[in-house]
């Protein structure tokens, strides 16, 4: 796959990926390539004649965000995507506090952004490796609703469960994967 940005020397997704493993030249030379990237998209965004804006700060805060969120970022999938994101948010959080209303359109993001049809939410692997961390009969019913799509009737039927004991089961193992993997 192409990277969606390429500096001089390295995509952005080299340079970031070895800043994540410690690389302080790396994270360096990924915050002066993004910092290009992202003052054109501040520039784009506020208006000419806004005198409450100041491009440079606002790219500071977003580089601040992508400092603080550089470990969210996953080095099999595009830098674009995940750095414009938190560049929105920011810029968003920007005009809220000056209580103004933005829109983005996400025509401006067309040339950046993948097609989600194309793009997996989670590969078989890390199905696989979530439902792995959940004990037998949990991670039967999680894999037969959530993956199979059966109905609670059906896995009732198929474990010799009740109802009831399907929904407490699924629940339980959905509450286990999400403080597993951080979402509570």
């Amino acid at each position: 796959m192409e990277p969606a940005f390429k500096t001089k020397r390295q995509p952005l997704e080299e340079l970031l990926a070895s800043a994540v493993a410690g690389d302080d030249r790396a994270y360096r030379e990924f915050l002066i390539e993004a910092s290009a990237v992202l003052r054109r998209f501040v520039a784009r965004r506020v208006p000419r004649n806004a005198v409450a804006f100041d491009v440079e700060d606002l790219v500071q805060e977003i580089l601040m965000a992508v400092h603080r969120k550089r470990h969210t970022w996953r080095t099999d999938e595009p830098v674009g995507p995940w750095l414009f994101a938190i560049a929105r948010y920011k810029t968003i959080d920007a005009y809220r506090r000056r209580g103004q209303r933005v829109d983005v359109d996400i025509a401006d993001f067309a040339d950046l952004l993948e097609d989600p049809s194309t793009v997996p939410t989670a590969t078989a692997h890390d199905v696989n490796r979530a439902l792995g961390t959940l004990a037998g009969k949990q991670r039967a019913v999680v894999s037969a609703l959530s993956v199979e799509g059966r109905s609670i009737g059906e896995t009732a039927e198929r474990f010799g469960m009740s109802e009831g004991a399907v929904r407490v089961a699924f629940h339980r193992g959905l509450a286990a994967l999400a403080k597993k993997f951080g979402q509570n």
